[in-house]
């Protein structure tokens, strides 16, 4: 099943240069995501919470966009699911279509 996921981190100012980072999540895990963050990789703060829906549940897909105005590719990933389990992973964004979670 296909849920829009869509989101947007913007920021005031864009460099012209900058383009928008889109992907699919698939959520191929056995746990609800209920939140996900993104930072650059050296950032050490986590950005808001990205997804625009309250959950993304087993077997679920959506299109992510990261619209920061930013101008790198490789970001750190968090995701919380409701029963509070963390991960991370660091990834390349420019270099993929789908970003694939399991357990």
């Amino acid at each position: 099943m296909r849920i829009p996921v869509a989101v947007a981190v913007a920021l005031a100012a864009t460099p012209v240069f900058a383009e928008d980072l889109v992907f699919t999540l698939i959520n191929d895990s056995s746990h609800t995501i209920v939140e996900m963050n993104v930072s650059p990789i050296d950032e050490e703060l986590w950005g808001e919470n990205i997804l625009t829906v309250d959950a993304v549940e087993p077997g679920m897909s959506g299109d992510i966009t990261i619209a920061d105005g930013l101008d790198v590719c490789d970001y750190d990933l968090r995701f919380v699911s409701d029963e509070g389990i963390e991960a991370t992973k660091s990834q390349n964004l420019c270099e993929i279509n789908t970003f694939t979670i399991n357990d």
